[in-house]
């Protein structure tokens, strides 16, 4: 899986993990994160993530990263505004009022061009990642945020009768990630209604994670 990958999708309109409305499971436990209002909150791999009006509707201020110029170009139209475009290293900065987003690599992004993050919200960066990956981006993500608590969600299903994205991230994964960093807590189990993709029974799994003090 490469860049090419994904770009494709967006070019075809092979996007089923956009979400025409705001996550459940974001809606129902992100005030667990118990930020203030105007708190920065990070979207690894957004999209056009409805999401994203969520947050800012709330008085949250949005940064997200995201490979594809088209689904953030889209992401902006939807949203009514009009970004200014600058470029930043290797990334696209679009900017307005109260969002910023880093299109290129994710790990292109560094802390420096992130600015302070109060918290992430991962819905689809660590699950859209094959295994191979997701160490090196969980101690990336780690280190651009200096360990912002996350409200993440995950999946799991039995990866042998579907092929990823999403991907099937079990418990015991997300502990070797996130466990020596972060107090963990599942917060919600659900099974997916129809199931991931309409193909394979699967659960999704809301977590909290909050940075352990040493």
């Amino acid at each position: 899986m490469n860049a090419n990958f994904w770009h494709q999708k967006w070019k075809r309109g092979d996007i089923g993990f956009h979400k025409s409305e705001a996550n459940p499971l974001l809606i129902e436990h992100f005030e667990k994160l118990n930020l203030a209002k105007d708190s920065r909150v990070f979207l690894p791999l957004c999209g056009m993530s409805r999401d994203c009006a969520w947050l800012l509707a709330r008085g949250y201020r949005v940064v997200g990263a995201e490979l594809s110029e088209l689904a953030i170009s889209e992401l902006f139209k939807e949203l009514g505004l009009a970004p200014e475009i600058s470029k930043v290293g290797k990334l696209t900065r679009y900017s307005a009022k109260d969002i910023d987003m880093l299109v290129g690599d994710i790990f292109d992004v560094s802390a420096e061009y992130l600015g302070p993050i109060n918290a992430i919200y991962d819905r689809a960066a660590l699950v859209a990642l094959p295994a191979s990956i997701r160490q090196q981006y969980t101690s990336h993500l780690m280190n651009i945020t200096n360990a912002a608590p996350q409200l993440l969600i995950s999946y799991e299903y039995n990866q042998l009768l579907m092929d990823g994205p999403p991907f099937s991230v079990n418990e015991n994964e997300v502990k070797q990630h996130y466990g020596a960093t972060y107090h963990l807590k599942s917060v919600d189990t659900k099974n997916v209604a129809g199931g991931l993709k309409g193909k394979v029974a699967s659960v999704e799994t809301a977590w909290l994670l909050q940075k352990i003090n040493k």
